[in-house]
């Protein structure tokens, strides 16, 4: 029959149709695990709570994802260690927040670059121009890198809650995409 689906043809909804319901592409993290890494030297001395770990936590559990609280450690050495063992244990998604930007403790990106195989620079250039589109002028400033390291999607987000939401809100339409593809589907 011309102009039906081949759902409609046989009963059976296809690949094609199962990714166009709303709830599955919300849910694109179902049956996969992340985890949360804070950098924040204060935070982790507790001079004050982690403020953006709990937002990424909460955003990423409402795409299905298993996550647990975040790991909250110190600027530097303590953040690249901890990185190091979370990717060990190979989860699909690693978000990670703060030390991205200019003060001499910010290494974030310098601890994440030897942790990964392969650069993914588009997805950081659009958080940084979608902070900027919204008139944050210093968007610009995160030096915040994403990539894949082995199974795993890395992404380091400023530590602000604004700067999270905003990187979190570019990542969110194309999530099940990045999955398909590290998971060896096709463009």
């Amino acid at each position: 029959m011309t102009g039906m689906s081949e759902a409609t043809e046989t009963g059976h909804a296809t690949e094609s149709d199962q990714a166009s319901d709303p709830l599955e592409q919300d849910l694109v993290g179902l049956g996969r695990r992340a985890v949360v890494i804070t950098s924040s030297t204060r935070a982790a001395a507790g001079v004050y709570p982690d403020r953006s770990g709990p937002v990424i936590v909460d955003r990423v559990q409402s795409w299905g994802f298993s996550v647990g609280a975040p790991i909250v450690v110190a600027d530097g050495d303590e953040f690249g260690l901890a990185l190091r063992d979370v990717l060990a244990s190979e989860p699909d998604l690693v978000i990670t927040t703060g030390g991205t930007g200019l003060t001499p403790t910010d290494v974030t990106p310098e601890q994440t670059l030897p942790l990964l195989d392969r650069l993914v620079p588009g997805i950081a250039e659009g958080m940084r121009a979608a902070g900027v589109a919204k008139g944050v002028r210093t968007a610009m400033l995160s030096r915040g890198l994403v990539g894949i390291s082995g199974p795993s999607l890395v992404v380091n987000l400023p530590g602000s809650r604004g700067g999270v939401n905003d990187g979190l809100d570019v990542l969110e339409p194309i999530m099940g995409h990045v999955l398909q593809q590290l998971a060896g589907g096709d463009h």
